[in-house]
This record gives C-alpha cells, sequence and structure tokens, in this order.
C-alpha cells in the first residue's frame, strides 16, 4: 500500500518528500492526497502520550502536550477519516529520524482519559483506538444478512462510514469488525448472487443454498484505505485472485472502482427521486 511494506524503515523526510503533510508533530495531514500520516515513539513519552497496544488495538494518543485535548487540527482529522474518505498510516519513530511502518489502520473508537501533560499537570487526553485495517477479506463473506432490504444494509454500510464514536477500549475492536462486516453484507446484497467484475452468476452455491462470492476491497489493493460501500465489492473467486495476483489485476480493480461507483451513483439517485 503506497509503495510501502510493514516493518519497512525510511527517514522521514523522505516520508514527506513522497506524501507532503508536516514533517513536525505526531499528525500529519498531506494536503493533496486522502491520506493521514501519524506517527508514535519518540519524544512522545515526555509529553504524557502512553501508546502501546490494548486488547487488539493500537491506543494512540492525540496532539496537544499542554492542557485538555480538542478535536481540532489532527484530532479532528483521524476522528473523521473514515467518513472523509482518508487513509491512515501508521508510523513508529525509530533513531536518526527514521521511522518503521507500522501498517494502516482505522479508528474504530476514542475516548478520554486523564493524563498528565508536558509539565506534569492532569489534563483531559484524547485516546483514539486504532484497528488494523487489513481485514482478512475471507472472514467477511459470511456477511450476507437474509430479508434484511436492500435500502437498510446500504443504510447501515453508509452509516459505518460516519466518524468515530466514543467508546470504550474494551469494544473498539468489535466495533471495527461490525463496520466491516456491515459494508461486507451490503456489497453481497448488492451483488444478488452476480459476480460484480465480470457479471456471471457465482459459480456454485453454498451448503445453505446462498450463491458464493467473496467480498473484495478495491481501495484497499491500492491504498489501504478504510471500508465503505463504494470501496467494497462482491466478486468470484476467479477474479478475486485475477485482481490480487494476475497481470492485469490492476486494470480490473480499476474498472471495478468504475462499476461500483456507477451502481452507487444510481442507487443514490434513485433514494434521492431522481431519474437514472
Amino acid at each position: 500500500m503506497y509503495g510501502l511494506k510493514i516493518g519497512e524503515v525510511i527517514r522521514r523526510r523522505d516520508l514527506h518528500a513522497r506524501f507532503g503533510g508536516q514533517q513536525q508533530g505526531g499528525i500529519a495531514t498531506p494536503s493533496d492526497r486522502r491520506l493521514i500520516l501519524a506517527f508514535t515513539g519518540g519524544s512522545g513519552a515526555q509529553h504524557g502520550y502512553d501508546d502501546g497496544w490494548d486488547e487488539g488495538v493500537f491506543c494512540y494518543f492525540g496532539e496537544g502536550q499542554v492542557g485538555p485535548m480538542e478535536f481540532i487540527r489532527g484530532n479532528r482529522a483521524l476522528r473523521d477519516h473514515v467518513g472523509d474518505r482518508k487513509a491512515l498510516l501508521l508510523f513508529k519513530m525509530e533513531a536518526k529520524s527514521f521511522v518503521c511502518f507500522m501498517g494502516a489502520f482505522v479508528v474504530a473508537s476514542w475516548e478520554y482519559r486523564q493524563q498528565p501533560d508536558s509539565k506534569g499537570q492532569m489534563r483531559r487526553a484524547i485516546v483514539f483506538h486504532l484497528a488494523p485495517a487489513v481485514q482478512a477479506e475471507a472472514d467477511l463473506t459470511e456477511g450476507a444478512d437474509e430479508g434484511i432490504p436492500l435500502s437498510e444494509l446500504r443504510r447501515r454500510a453508509q452509516a459505518s462510514g460516519s466518524m468515530a464514536p466514543e467508546a470504550t477500549v474494551s469494544i473498539a475492536a468489535r466495533t471495527s469488525l461490525a463496520r466491516s462486516r456491515d459494508v461486507a453484507a451490503y456489497a453481497l446484497a448488492r451483488a444478488a448472487g452476480t459476480c460484480e467484475s465480470c457479471d456471471r452468476g457465482a459459480p456454485f452455491l453454498r451448503v445453505d443454498g446462498r450463491p458464493y462470492l467473496e467480498v473484495h476491497h478495491m481501495n484497499r489493493l491500492t491504498d489501504g484505505g478504510p471500508d465503505l460501500p463504494e470501496g467494497v465489492a462482491a466478486v468470484c473467486p476467479n477474479c478475486h485472485r485475477h485482481i490480487h495476483y494476475g497481470i492485469s489485476g490492476a486494470r480490473l480493480n480499476e474498472e471495478l472502482l468504475l462499476i461500483i461507483k456507477a451502481k452507487e451513483d444510481r442507487m443514490s439517485a434513485s433514494a434521492n427521486g431522481m431519474q437514472v
């Protein structure tokens, strides 16, 4: 994703030369990319930041060294990144201004905590619960919800793309998985048993009689973006493997993005009572 591999170490200034964004501070928001760069480690501990893993999510303290943290600038960008259609890439500060790529994440939720600031005074801190964005696609193929109208599944999927809610860390991972399943269920229902890439029927039926299709994250193939209705498709296993491993996979993925966009545009127009 973005030409980076998890565990790759890169000089921070080279990272910004490639993607833009502020070269100081913990949260960078490039102006010309749908992307946020977040940095952990380094000197953060002296300012009261206590980042780390807890119950399967990465607890990331917002920016603001003195006084209560507010949802402005980078903190607002993190909270709203899914709704703003921006990917979130996390890096760990290393020695000599190098950073290590930790992967793409999604803000599942956030909470307030009492934590000392850089002057040692207790203050209200914002802690974001970052869940790894790479969800095993095979785990989402069971997402179809029988008997629920497509319009309701679409509403749920779109609601999953709003700003992250306030919640405790204990439910953050479940919140992220629930979001992914809402979008996956909608994609499978939208496909109605027909591959959204090759337009052929599912190659076989499940043991319960439902057509078998797989959920494919189109944006994630290229940029690590979050789950969104217009970024997820239901495809047959052959197209899925072709997109990921075929010589023309990138082209097929771009074509699929256009197919889904046209579908979503028609559905939006229909929901708004417009002629399509």
